[in-house]
This record gives structure tokens, C-alpha cells and sequence, in this order.
């Protein structure tokens, strides 16, 4: 990518509009005749919109550090003609970091367009810009992992995206096309997202009731709103004082963006709003008091007369709800949905027996559906990608496809975003302190080690190479806090994460050492096969010494003295080679056992039930031993078990009744891989 002199990137006119700032930018041009060929690249800080002559072509750039800023790349040919053409973008810039964006005080946009092999536009002063203040900044957070809700009065909505734009003030430089906030722009790593709109029928639900309550929080009124309505058949009128809510289910969890074309007298309040599951056959709206802090409903002040209603960033749902405030005229709505999807050249499945065919199928739309601009955990909650999620997540993908680009993104994510004493983030990218996970960091050798057999990489070596040194500061930095009895304590500040599971956290954990003594042992690999020298070898075999002293004589415990041990450090002590022969067979037998018994609660004498995550473990270890029987058991069992109670995508744990439980989550597609 070569970037031409003269692009800069550029803001609004006054350098503190940032916090939820919506900024419009617009760029005229002349072309003398229709080009035969055209490039436009463009990045922003966070996120943007891009129309060409009044079409929606699309909307970026890939989450980045601001190290490094993808650009995205389009042939935009179709789309440009003769004369006076039209580029329009508008930025969002939430203000603060969040899950999958780090803030450095700014708000931009960069770019420039190729046409016929010459640059013909840059970035720069002379593009126009506007914030958009239809859209409010005083709004609360999603949730703790993302942006804000969206606020916005359409009655100050202005037809901006081809009119006249002279009188606006000119755009703010604010660097370089690499400088001290964005140092670097680089290629976009993953696909480009198509997007389809999907026109949406009869509705799931239809409920009506008195108007809407009014309050500054409008996800409070929505579930009081849905709680005083009654179902009924859909208004034709709806009376000032009155008010509608329509349910959508698109069938599955995925990512989306609600969208409604109706009419309005004007003033009235329009709710958008997302939901993942169901209790006892009712909707269940996210409560805000929960962990997550759920509240992902977006409002609309409408204006006078006939409308399209959108919001700006795709969310995640299986249920879209749409909750209308009365105001005397016929809204007549026409729903649609927006399907943002990540295209990936897919094999077919195998073809299974009816049982594990229809966990493979689970499994398929649950991986495809958690790949956004790299893998994504979960659609609903969070969108956010986690280190340690792409350890399963890669393993699944690998089922239906050969491309490399989601692991290898989530590599070099990880890699870049190394703090100052090679410890590696768990959200990619992310200044989250909280959630500063230390054995992710051994999921991150774990995905080194796994370019080896990657059937779309064909120079695994060569990746190795080019991480080496973070590999080394990370490992001589965990090295460092190991005690005078050898083993690793989790350092202070940091989450020991282990598992979704009630295990014990005690240390010195028998699990964390496992999971670190699996990376020594796989970077000690790669190593040889690169002639590199380490003492990771040595490392791992004084490590596994000292982690005799977790063994009892009535069988290994978690942390010495402490409860037995879980099926998951089970599962790691065959892994490791810890133990080996008969003991292993042992350990196995106990494994697949306990995830044969569908209890999901703790059942006494049997070690504690890993998470369907961690279950991704379990399977290494049983395939360490040749026991491919006992992996499809138990996918059979468990997962089998979804698809009989109907579920279409995979669920983050056994059960997911708590509010914030997500109904598709990638790391626990993981059997797709192992089927």
C-alpha cells in the first residue's frame, strides 16, 4: 500500500468534538469521462460510514491499535460517472476506549482515490466537514464492553450526503497520514464485510399499550413498556397516548441493525432495540443491574412525514423489538433488518450421522456468525475479540475453511499491543486493566504453535520469526514470577481466568502451571524447528518436578493440600505428559465420564465440570491417547443435547440462564473442528 503525498488525516473544526461526536465529511470532484478503473482507500477513527453519490457502499475500517490503522480498500468504479461525483463519510468517535477500540483524544478520517492509475483525491483542508448534532452526546454506555446507546432527533436531520456542502467549515488537519496519534496505516488484515438487507415479515410478537414512558433512559422504559402492553394484532392507527411494539426473530443470533420506513406526525418516540433469548416464552429484555450493564436500545426522536430509521453501529440479536409512540396518523411501518456478514471461502461439510450433522451445522453458523473483522466471542454482548477465545475459535474455522486471516490477525493483535514488560493484552485491541488475563497469554503460544498445521499458512516458520522477540520478553517476563518452590503465582493486578467453572483458584494452581508448562513446552518446538536456542525445555522439565507436589495420595489437587483437582487440570496433566501410561488412561476414563454425565452441576466425587470452552482441552488430551470414540461421545452427549432443545447457535456455557448469558458464543464451536 503506497500511500500519496497529501493525504492527511483530518477532523472536525473544533478539536474537542469527540465525546459520541457523529461527524460528517464531503468531498466534491470532477471527472471528465466515466473511469475504467478505481481504488478508494479510507481509515477513520472509530468507525465510519461511506456513500458515494448518495449509495451506501459500506462501513469500516477493521478494529486496530492506533499503532498501526487498517485501511480499507473498494473498487468504487460502478459508482462514480462523468461531471460533479459525491464522496460523503461520517465518523463516529465515542470518546473513551471501549472492547474493541483504543481512544487517543482524536476523531479522523484519512484516505484518498485512485482513478485510472492517478491519484485524484486526498484527505486534506479542502474536504468539508460538519458534526451532525441530530445525534446526542449525552448518552449512557451499551454496555461496559462497547460504545454509547444512540440518541438521535431526526427533526435535525439535514440532507447532507449530496447536497450542497460550500458553506461548511473546512475540515481540521490533524496530522499526517502517519504521525504521533495514528503512527502507521497499514492494509486491512481480514475480508470486508458485505452487508444485506433483509425486508422482515410477520412479526414474532405484536404487542400494544398506553405511550411510552418518559424518562432519560429509554431501555427502562422499553421493559416498562413491555411489561404493561398486552399482545394483539398490529395498529393501523396509533392514537397520541397509545403506543406499539413489534418483535422480530431473525432465527439465530447474529450481527444486525434494525431499521423501520414509516411516517410520522412528528415528535413521536421510536425504540430500537435487541434480544437474544427467552424465559418461560417471554422476551427477555437485558437488566442494566447485571454484570454486563446490558442496556441496547437506541431511541429516535422522528420528524414530520415519511422516514427511514437506522442507527449507526451494528449490534447483535436474535430478537429485534421496535417500540412506536402514538401520534394520531397511520404510521404504516415497513421493517428491515441490516446483515452484516464476513465472507470466507467455505468447504462443505462432512457428512455426518443425523445427530453430530446437526451439531455441525450448529457449530457452522455459530463460527460464521462470530466472524466479524477477526473472531468475535459473542454477538450479542460483546463483540469483542478475545486472545483466549481464538484458541477454539481458530479450531472450529479450520473445519469449513483454509483461510488464515483470523488467526493470524489475532496474532499479530496480540503482539502489537504487548505492554512495556511483554505481557500480552486479552482484548484485541483493548486498555483493559480489569480484564488483563495471564494464561491467555499461553493461548497466544498456543496460536504460534498452531501456524505448524494450519492448512492456509505455508510458512509457519516464518510467522515464528516475526514474534520471536515477543515470544521471549513474555516468557522471561512469566519466568519472573515464579516462587522458590518453582511454580507460577498469577501476578498481582492480573485476572486468573482458568475456566467458566467452579474450580478452585487456589495457588499454587495446579491448572495455570499446566497451561503454562504447555507453552514452554510448545515455544521450546518451535524453537528447534527455527534453530533458535532457549532454555524453555529445561524450563518446562523443572517445572513439571515442582508440580509433584499437587499430587496426593488420593489423586492431584488443584493447589497443595487444596480440593481435587478439576477435569480441565486433569486434562492438562495428560496433555503435558505429566502423567502417562496407566495413570493417564485412568485420568481419561474419569474425564470422559464426568462430561458423559449430563448433570451441570457439581456432583460429589467427580472433579468439577469444565465449560464447553475449556472442553476444546479436554479433546487434546483424549486425542494425546487415541480415544477419537470417547471426543464424538461426548459431543454427541453435550452439544447434542442443544440441538435437541433447539438450539441454533452455540451457548456460552452449559446454561446460560443468568441474564447477561450469551446464546452464541465462537469458543464453543470448537467441536466443528473436531468433527
Amino acid at each position: 500500500m503506497k500511500i500519496p503525498e497529501g493525504a492527511l488525516w483530518i477532523g472536525p473544526a473544533h478539536p474537542f468534538d469527540l465525546r459520541d461526536a457523529y461527524v460528517n465529511f464531503r468531498s466534491d470532484f470532477i471527472l471528465g469521462t466515466a473511469p475504467a478503473a478505481t481504488r478508494l482507500w479510507l481509515s477513520a477513527d472509530s468507525r465510519y460510514r461511506l456513500w458515494i453519490n448518495g449509495v451506501l457502499v459500506g462501513r469500516g475500517p477493521e478494529r486496530s491499535w492506533p499503532s498501526s490503522m487498517a485501511v480499507d480498500e473498494r473498487s468504487i468504479t460502478n459508482l462514480l460517472r462523468p461531471g460533479r461525483n459525491c464522496i460523503a463519510v461520517q465518523v463516529h468517535s465515542p470518546g473513551h476506549s471501549h472492547f474493541a477500540h483504543v481512544h487517543r483524544g482524536a476523531c479522523g478520517l484519512v484516505g484518498w482515490l485512485e482513478v485510472d492509475g492517478t491519484t485524484v483525491l486526498t484527505t486534506g483542508p479542502h474536504w468539508k466537514a460538519r458534526r451532525d448534532r441530530s445525534w446526542s452526546d449525552r448518552v449512557e454506555r451499551v454496555s461496559i464492553y462497547g460504545t454509547g446507546v444512540e440518541d438521535r432527533d431526526l427533526r435535525l436531520e439535514a440532507d447532507w450526503v449530496e447536497a450542497d456542502a460550500s458553506d461548511w467549515e473546512a475540515a481540521r488537519v490533524v496530522q499526517g497520514a502517519e504521525g504521533p496519534v495514528w503512527q502507521r496505516l497499514r492494509p486491512r488484515a481480514t475480508a470486508l464485510p458485505l452487508e444485506d438487507v433483509l425486508q422482515l415479515g410477520k412479526p414474532w410478537q405484536v404487542r400494544a399499550g398506553r405511550t411510552l414512558a418518559l424518562s432519560e433512559d429509554p431501555h427502562s422504559d422499553l421493559r416498562k413498556a413491555l411489561s404493561t402492553s398486552v399482545p394483539g394484532p398490529a395498529p393501523a392507527l396509533l392514537p397520541a397516548g397509545t403506543s406499539a411494539i413489534w418483535v422480530f426473530d431473525l432465527g439465530e443470533s447474529r450481527a444486525c441493525l434494525g431499521g423501520v420506513e414509516l411516517t410520522a406526525a412528528g415528535g413521536e418516540r421510536l425504540l430500537i432495540s435487541y434480544a437474544e433469548k427467552l424465559r418461560d416464552g417471554e422476551l427477555l429484555l437485558p437488566e442494566p443491574g447485571a454484570y454486563c450493564r446490558m442496556r441496547p436500545t437506541d431511541h429516535f426522536t422522528l420528524r414530520h412525514g415519511r422516514q427511514v430509521v437506522e442507527g449507526f453501529t451494528p449490534r447483535g440479536a436474535r430478537y429485534l423489538v421496535f417500540a412506536l409512540e402514538g401520534g394520531g396518523v397511520a404510521p404504516a411501518p415497513k421493517f428491515h433488518a441490516r446483515l452484516p456478514v464476513t465472507p470466507v471461502a467455505e468447504r462443505p461439510l462432512t457428512p455426518l450421522g443425523p445427530e453430530l450433522q446437526g451439531v455441525a451445522e450448529m457449530c457452522r453458523r455459530t463460527t460464521l456468525n462470530c466472524l466479524q473483522d477477526g473472531f468475535v466471542d459473542g454477538v450479542w454482548r460483546e463483540s469483542s475479540l478475545w486472545l483466549g477465545d481464538a484458541v477454539a475459535q481458530d479450531w472450529a474455522l479450520r473445519g469449513i475453511s483454509d483461510d488464515p486471516r483470523p488467526l493470524l490477525f489475532a496474532i499479530d493483535m496480540a503482539a502489537e499491543g504487548a505492554d512495556a514488560e511483554g505481557m500480552l493484552p486479552s482484548v484485541l485491541p483493548g486498555e483493559v486493566p480489569a480484564y488483563a488475563v495471564t494464561d491467555y497469554n499461553f493461548s497466544w503460544v498456543e496460536l504460534l504453535s498452531g501456524c505448524a498445521t494450519h492448512p492456509g499458512i505455508a510458512e509457519p516458520e516464518a510467522v515464528w520469526q516475526r514474534h520471536w522477540g515477543t515470544l521471549t520478553r513474555m516468557l522471561e517476563r512469566m519466568a519472573s514470577f515464579r516462587g522458590a518452590d518453582g511454580l507460577l503465582r498469577n501476578p498481582p493486578g492480573r485476572r486468573l481466568f482458568l475456566d467458566w467453572s467452579p474450580m478452585s483458584r487456589a495457588e499454587p494452581n495446579l491448572t495455570l502451571n499446566l497451561r503454562y508448562l504447555h507453552a514452554l513446552r510448545l515455544a521450546a518446538g518451535m524453537a528447534g524447528q527455527v534453530g533458535r536456542t532457549a532454555d524453555w525445555a529445561e524450563e518446562a522439565g523443572e517445572l513439571a518436578r515442582a508440580l509433584q507436589g499437587h499430587r496426593a495420595p488420593d489423586g492431584w489437587r488443584e493447589s497443595p493440600g487444596g480440593e481435587a483437582a478439576s477435569q480441565l487440570g486433569l486434562a492438562l496433566l495428560i496433555l503435558t505428559g505429566v502423567v502417562e501410561g496407566a495413570e493417564a488412561e485412568g485420568l481419561a476414563d474419569r474425564i470422559v465420564a464426568r462430561s458423559l454425565d449430563l448433570r451441570d452441576g457439581p456432583v460429589e466425587g467427580q472433579p468439577a465440570l469444565a465449560s464447553p470452552f475449556m472442553h476444546h482441552y479436554l479433546f487434546l488430551a483424549l486425542q494425546r491417547l487415541g480415544r477419537r470414540d470417547a471426543i464424538r461421545a461426548i459431543i454427541a452427549a453435550r452439544w447434542g443435547r442443544w440441538v435437541r432443545e433447539g438450539h441454533v447457535t452455540t451457548p456460552e456455557n452449559w446454561s446460560i440462564d443468568f441474564p447477561d448469558g450469551s446464546a452464541c458464543h465462537g469458543f464453543s464451536a470448537h467441536p466443528l473442528g473436531w468433527l
